[in-house]
């Protein structure tokens, strides 16, 4: 640990905080083993216990294959990073609202899972995910993702398009449905490869961050705020009504003896 103290977001939790050494290990060892093909290395691994202790608490874990520099003195120094894994959580998914279905969640969080070990994959886990969300977000249904898209555009057009929904995120989607279509459908011919690369991969996954924040968050977050105004509203006349009440009681005769 270079320095005492670093700011860091748990990726669990999403709670930013300060890390010192009270919740941060940081240990290297030398793999003596004789050298292979990538020379001499030493593994690193780091990890951060969360200070949210009350939601959270969970600890992260990554491990780091470095090349090594050798001492006479038995120390050795940490060159460039060859390879490195992380453990824990198992991929960069960020945590969702309960307001966002299930099923789509899974979806992204796979597409997120695979994107390092199969970019191609992630693609085509974005566009399904992106799908579903244009049929439970939208209300929109067809037999190809392309026709949905079509149909939101019409939306557009004729400005009947769900709130949140813009020209520039369903041209943002078009663009992942022909992506995730590389990842899906083999070319006519076998030889032409056309590669996603783990950071086009990001991209995607970006994207449907944004529309879980644009679409899912932003409707209920306007849900919760006008439940507010109402709750209060209703409240005021059930007191309202009571007073009434307790006003015309007064107002009748005694009963008789």
């Amino acid at each position: 640990m270079a320095n005492d103290s670093f700011n860091w977001t748990c990726p669990h939790c999403r709670r930013p905080q300060v890390v010192t050494r009270s919740n941060y290990y940081d240990q290297a060892v030398a793999i003596n083993n004789p050298p292979g093909q990538f020379g001499k290395v030493a593994a690193r691994i780091a990890s951060i216990t969360c200070q949210n202790t009350t939601d959270c608490g969970k600890m992260t874990l990554d491990v780091r294959l470095h090349e090594r520099s050798d001492y006479s003195t038995g120390h050795f120094d940490l060159g460039q990073v060859l390879q490195s894994w992380t453990l824990i959580p198992e991929s960069g998914a960020k945590p969702q609202p309960e307001c966002i279905p299930r099923a789509i969640v899974e979806d992204y969080s796979e597409a997120c899972r695979i994107k390092d070990l199969s970019p191609k994959a992630s693609a085509t886990l974005a566009r399904r995910c992106l799908q579903g969300m244009i049929r439970d977000f939208c209300g929109i249904s067809k037999a190809r993702l392309i026709d949905e898209i079509r149909e939101l555009r019409t939306q557009l057009d004729e400005h009947r398009e769900p709130r949140g929904v813009t020209h520039e995120s369903v041209d943002a989607i078009d663009a992942v449905r022909e992506v995730g279509n590389i990842g899906a459908h083999m070319e006519k011919d076998v030889d032409l490869i056309v590669e996603i690369d783990d950071n086009e991969a990001q991209v995607l996954i970006d994207l449907i961050e944004t529309l879980f924040e644009d679409w899912y968050v932003a409707r209920e977050t306007r849900k919760l705020r006008f439940a507010g105004p109402l709750a209060i509203a209703q409240a005021k006349r059930a007191e309202k009504q009571k007073l009434i009440d307790e006003q015309k009681a007064k107002a009748l005769p005694p009963p008789s003896p």
